[in-house]
């Protein structure tokens, strides 16, 4: 049950931040610590994603579970009130995010999408992201 008044929910949403976000740095800290180096948010790439990796060819896409509605995450929960409004922004959202993955792999791009929620187990999230840059996932 949604227990924000409007004028607090707004000023929620409107925190919320585009890049530089808690889950964004924490996997650029494994990627570093790991020695991986990287580019951030390169604007020539469709979806300007929020990791790239040029020497491996690949990117990474560090995703909100609600703004990109992760499939099956109890944080992707939509809102019950406003649906007109949020049904389709969330949707645009999906459909953003699935044109620009094609659009990356039809590149030659590796493409891999870290859910906000895969944060809690860093050692979990460290070898998936070794076992993506090497070539095995």
């Amino acid at each position: 049950m949604d227990t924000l008044r409007p004028e607090d929910r707004r000023r929620t949403m409107a925190a919320v931040k585009g890049s530089d976000t808690t889950p964004e740095l924490i996997v650029r800290r494994l990627l570093h610590a790991a020695g991986y180096r990287f580019r951030l948010h390169r604007k020539d790439l469709p979806g300007k994603p929020d990791i790239v990796l040029p020497k491996h060819r690949a990117v990474i896409f560090v995703h909100g579970c609600f703004w990109h509605q992760h499939p099956n995450c109890k944080h992707a929960a939509r809102p019950t009130s406003r649906r007109s409004y949020w049904d389709p922004k969330l949707d645009r959202n999906v459909a953003r995010d699935a044109r620009n993955l094609a659009a990356l792999e039809e590149a030659g791009w590796r493409t891999l999408v870290i859910w906000e929620c895969e944060m809690g187990d860093r050692e979990a999230l460290a070898r998936r992201l070794a076992a993506f840059l090497e070539g095995g996932g």
